[in-house]
């Protein structure tokens, strides 16, 4: 029964990366906004489910918008830094994740949140959708976006949406398959992962797993110590699925593909691990057989938490009050890469994320809003899957090729007052393996949340608004502008970032297929308030550089002291760095500034030099 109906310019269903994103910039642009989630931490990928160390759009040049905002926000607030894992250059604690996105949300009055509801009713008025009800209150609004995990709204509403593969014949995708088979009817969509938080309850100043240190643990036992509680196994319990999850990685190096500050581990791990696809279609046919698969997915991760342990020692366990609820070391919900998706305006094909002939980026849309750069990544238990690589070396590691997101993958092909902001653009099967990461999930959102913003004070459909004016309006942003044309070289610090972001916007066909803006390099650098907090939060090492490939290096610490005979890989995510590397003297003494990560082996170079 409806006690209570909202009236709001914007509703947007749903807190996830996407959701979030869109329900702070439209409140940020003026619009009276609701916003509606599931669980009571907003964020979805980057918190309530757990991937507290993310992937995509790394390179500082990328780090703009309320992405840009969220990592500037993670370094001030995570104690000791970011680099505590190989797998992302960003682990942090997800309550603090959570507590960053709840802090934003609160400091806008015109911007509500109710937690804890699911939409049950979506209203239309002919092709138009109105408003959504709510298990005890309706919302009436006049832009309304899903930024639901998997895509709800648009079942909700009968918005046509893309659920499996499309096969080669209907874009030419390279990577699609010929026809339908066995593989692709048993995962119609990328397998969800259920996090789980696992913790080192051994000696507190251990920080890795070694030989020595299952005897200590050993040793500890026997005098009385206590150990990590056993994880029990879950009713489905089969070691055998998870027999060479490490094999070829070694278990320290496993441990620390997520670490996380505190001496915990994020295990959301792709080989023989817990990623799950068992039965996804009941993901989508009903509440009940959605709830089936979640509980099976958690019990999946709990089965494997309980491997972990039995091969690896007691002093591992599930950690404590991560999660806010029972058992606290799962998430709040699984980690889905993929949802239905939007039958939109435009369709981001694979074609559209691949690096143009002989070039390091992909070709420009020209109403692009967003861009990413994650490599296309599929994740089908116990398959490996073949994709057109778009993966390139930079700054002394892989990275992939940057690509942007059109708004018109935002609208649905016939149906006015609604967005999408999350995993449930318009985009094919195959591309969505690039396009579901996190920092591009949150431009989307971002770009929507301002999209329904503007279309709210020009009193217009979203299919109407005036693309160039939203374009603007996003670069131009006072609090969180974000980047819309991808260059390897132009962070958003430099004083002529926009004035070259618009000239490619008018220009397009001048876009350059090196991904290299023609602007001055390192010397023309201003000597910012960001870039002196950087080199003020690094340490001053000395060493012997060396090439080992034309973009991997090499460094032999000569000092400090305490360092001296240690070898480490050397990366930047700094383009000037970047090139200062790629012509740095091989075998040479360097003086540079930068943050070890000793799980990933490599030091974070800020400084170089002179750079």
């Amino acid at each position: 029964m409806v006690n209570q109906t909202y009236t709001v310019d914007v509703l947007v269903v749903g807190g996830g990366t996407g959701g979030t994103a869109a329900a702070i910039q439209a409140a940020r642009r003026g619009a009276k906004t609701m916003l509606v989630s599931e669980f009571p931490w907003l964020g979805g990928m980057l918190t309530s489910a757990g991937v507290s160390a993310p992937d995509g759009n790394e390179l500082e040049a990328f780090q703009t918008g309320l992405w840009g905002a969220f990592l500037q926000e993670l370094r001030q607030r995570q104690p000791g830094g970011l680099d505590n894992s190989w797998v992302s250059f960003f682990s942090y604690d997800p309550q603090i994740g959570a507590e960053i996105f709840a802090d934003w949300v609160q400091e806008l009055p015109n911007l509500h949140w109710i937690s804890g509801q699911v939409p049950i009713e979506v209203f239309r008025q002919g092709d138009s959708i109105t408003g959504v009800r709510f298990a005890d209150f309706a919302v009436t609004a006049k832009i309304i976006l899903d930024g639901t995990e998997l895509g709800d709204l648009l079942a909700l509403a009968e918005i046509p949406y893309r659920w499996g593969w499309e096969l080669q014949s209907e874009w030419g995708e390279p990577s699609a398959p010929v026809g339908f088979n066995t593989f692709t009817q048993k995962y119609p969509v990328q397998a969800p992962t259920y996090v789980v938080i696992m913790q080192d309850f051994g000696d507190a100043m251990s920080t890795t797993f070694t030989e020595r240190s299952r005897s200590v643990l050993q040793r500890s036992r026997s005098a009385g110590v206590a150990a990590a509680p056993e994880i029990p196994a879950a009713p489905n319990y089969n070691p055998s699925q998870f027999t060479d999850a490490w094999d070829g990685y070694g278990a320290e190096t496993f441990l620390n593909y997520g670490r996380l500050p505190g001496n915990r581990f994020m295990i959301n791990w792709p080989i023989c691990g817990n990623d799950y696809g068992q039965g996804l279609g009941r993901l989508i046919e009903s509440d009940v057989s959605r709830g089936e698969f979640i509980q099976e997915s958690r019990w999946h991760s709990r089965n494997f938490a309980h491997f972990i342990q039995n091969q690896l020692g007691r002093r591992y366990g599930l950690a404590e009050k991560v999660f806010p609820h029972a058992p606290t070391a799962f998430a709040l919900h699984p980690y889905y890469r993929e949802s239905r998706r939007l039958l939109g305006l435009t369709t981001v094909r694979e074609q559209d994320i691949l690096p143009i002939a002989g070039g390091r980026v992909a070709s420009i849309f020209n109403d692009a809003i967003a861009v990413g750069n994650y490599a296309n990544d599929h994740h089908y238990p116990s398959v490996q899957f073949s994709l057109q690589p778009k993966s390139i070396r930079w700054g002394g590691r892989w990275t992939g090729t940057p690509f942007t997101i059109p708004y018109s993958s935002l609208i649905p092909a016939t149906t006015d007052g609604f967005l999408v902001c999350e995993k449930n653009i318009s985009v094919s099967h195959i591309a969505n393996g690039a396009t579901r990461l996190q920092p591009v999930v949150m431009g989307i959102g971002q770009a929507a949340g301002m999209a329904a913003a503007m279309c709210v004070e020009l009193n217009c459909q979203p299919r109407h608004l005036p693309v160039r004016s939203l374009q603007t309006a996003l670069l131009e942003d006072n609090r969180s502008k974000t980047a819309i044309i991808p260059f390897f070289n132009l962070p958003a610090n430099r004083s002529d970032w926009l004035d070259w972001q618009l000239y490619y916007l008018n220009n397009p066909q001048a876009y350059p297929d090196s991904g290299y803006c023609p602007c001055p390099s390192e010397n023309e650098y201003p000597d910012s308030a960001f870039d002196k907090a950087l080199i003020r939060e690094s340490n001053c090492f000395k060493g012997i550089f060396s090439r080992l490939e034309q973009q991997e290096y090499r460094f032999a610490v000569t000092a400090p002291a305490a360092y001296q005979g240690q070898n480490w890989q050397l990366v930047t995510l700094r383009s000037h760095i970047d090139e200062q590397l790629r012509t740095y003297p091989h075998e040479q003494l360097v003086t540079l500034w930068g943050r070890q990560n000793h799980f990933g082996n490599w030091l974070l170079v800020e400084h170089l030099n002179g750079g």
